[in-house]
């Protein structure tokens, strides 16, 4: 809980002069940083995509075709129309950016629903090229450099 505290403190810090009105994740792991960062910025209510559909699923939703590189497998990102609104200004928060997937795939829904992307918080990041050739502002906590010798090297 303390890490997470001061991971979104830190968000909080890098975003400070942005108005965020929601945190928008994508499940499982991000949902409990995206939570704590929800506390940082006046208690913004959180929304998580999630992966794919269920019985309980709505029709009324947005959806955009992810590629997982951890799983090497592509699914559908899902939101519920009712949580995105045109007048929001979103904050994208993940735990780790391998290569920006993901994040377009979060990025696809909120065009879909007509807001506004504040930027796009990540605790991890391996790469960010593809999100930033879009023009959408990145703040990682830290960014690895190589792998060597079974050792992970942050810049």
């Amino acid at each position: 809980p303390t890490l997470y505290r001061q991971i979104a403190q830190e968000f909080k810090a890098r975003f400070k002069d942005t108005k965020i009105t929601k945190i928008l994740t994508i499940e499982a792991s991000g949902i409990g940083i995206a939570l704590a960062t929800a506390f940082e910025f006046d208690d913004a209510p959180v929304v998580f995509a999630k992966k794919g559909t269920a019985k309980t699923t709505s029709t009324h939703y947005y959806s955009s075709k992810v590629h997982s590189f951890t799983k090497g497998i592509d699914y559908d990102a899902i939101v519920s129309k009712k949580y995105l609104d045109k007048d929001d200004n979103i904050l994208i928060i993940d735990d780790f950016l391998a290569n920006g997937q993901a994040v377009l795939g979060l990025v696809d829904i909120v065009k879909q629903a007509g807001a506004n992307i504040a930027g796009v918080g990540i605790v991890v990041e391996k790469g960010r090229q593809l999100i930033e050739e879009k023009g959408y502002r990145v703040e990682s906590l830290a960014v690895v450099e190589a792998f060597r010798d079974g050792a992970v090297i942050l810049k």
